[in-house]
């Protein structure tokens, strides 16, 4: 039998299905091995019958099939892997519904992480497309910048940029409110000067190097819309104000653990089940004689991870206990990334606390000894 085609009618087959479902009420779970995108239907549906959830990541249903009779994969096979998963394991983790503010902003950072994304395809393009015209230029413009990218709006061959001169082009960039538009202007200028032979097809690409460049320009205006969206409706939150006082935890940075946490911190019950979903918290590789081998989870969120990494590098300049934490593991030996990631451990302990206690972060009092 077809689905019905009206988007009304299915969602209301769909309850119907679940309906008599959620009646039997004898506590046994639902088991998923998605947890987004196609399956939020199901998912409200069951949330809104309060019925039990439990997710199986991809990975490990794909894992657990290996242990069951058969070489071949049906939607068949992989429900019952799922449901004999979850009958037998007791460590699943137990699917929660999200608040309104945390759903919006995990679509808000999502989106914004295609943008970034995007906004690197692009600029590797328009340096591969300027490399073929004009490599001088490429060499002394930093486009990850929105000032050279700017100029490559109006200017991009060699003989453009000396017919017009850097008085001009200084006058044209600050026009348009680039910031260093004298360092800039006189960087390309130099680098016209070095290149005087026109190569083929210099035409045809200087318009395509223009054509990206506006790209770029319009990728950096939607991610600056989204950063206000985002920022916006983080201080909506209620744990806001307790994560955004946390030294080098701003409101993008926030917003990101606000997403990838639903902000529910009884959802991960210590602060090392949150460090060992950021992928912060060790665990032991030990085989035979070999004992002590520490190593990174293969499985942990790599957004969260990204933004205990960034907040604790962003706290090194501003917070006296985070430089005097990262000084002293270097002195232990070991190397910057090991120390920032030791301080980002020690960072995720104190904001699980916090946020637990609903506490503001609170800088402990400088201790003076007599003399």
């Amino acid at each position: 039998m077809a689905p019905p085609a009206d988007p009304l009618d299915r969602d209301r087959a769909a309850a119907r299905a679940v309906s008599p479902l959620a009646l039997l009420g004898d506590g046994r779970p639902w088991a998923v091995d998605i947890n987004h995108g196609g399956a939020a239907l199901l998912l409200g549906l069951l949330f809104g019958h309060d019925q039990p959830m439990v997710y199986l990541t991809g990975l490990a249903v794909r894992q657990a099939s290996a242990a069951y009779r058969g070489q071949g994969k049906t939607d068949a096979k992989d429900a019952f892997v799922i449901a004999d998963q979850a009958r037998m394991r007791k460590d699943l983790g137990a699917l929660r519904p999200g608040d309104e503010i945390a759903v919006d902003l995990k679509i808000l950072v999502r989106r914004r992480t295609d943008l970034v994304n995007d906004r690197t395809g692009q600029i590797n393009r328009l340096r591969e497309q300027l490399l073929e015209i004009f490599p001088a230029l490429e060499r002394a413009l930093s486009l990850t910048n929105k000032g050279p990218v700017r100029l490559l709006t109006g200017y991009q061959t060699p003989a453009s940029i000396r017919r017009s001169g850097a008085k001009r082009i200084e006058t044209w960039l600050k026009n348009r409110k680039v910031r260093g538009a004298e360092a800039i202007a006189q960087a390309v200028v130099e680098a016209a000067q070095a290149q005087h032979t026109a190569l083929p097809g210099e035409k045809l690409a200087a318009s395509m190097v223009a054509r990206l460049a506006k790209g770029v320009m319009a990728l950096e205006e939607e991610i600056g819309e989204l950063d206000a969206l985002i920022e916006a409706r983080f201080h909506e939150h209620s744990h806001a104000e307790v994560i955004q006082s946390m030294p080098g935890m701003g409101a993008m940075l926030g917003a990101t653990f606000i997403a990838t946490t639903g902000g529910d911190m009884e959802a991960f019950g210590t602060a090392d089940r949150l460090a060992a979903f950021a992928g912060l918290s060790p665990v032991p590789r030990d085989s035979g004689r070999v004992s002590g081998n520490m190593r990174r989870p293969r499985r942990y969120h790599c957004g969260l991870l990204r933004a205990f990494y960034l907040s604790a590098m962003a706290s090194l300049r501003s917070c006296p206990a985070s430089r005097a934490y990262y000084e002293r593991k270097r002195a232990e030996g070991k190397g910057h990334k090991q120390a920032v990631l030791s301080l980002a451990r020690r960072r995720a302990n104190v904001l699980w606390a916090m946020i637990r206690d609903g506490a503001c972060y609170q800088a402990a009092p400088t201790v003076t000894v007599a003399a």
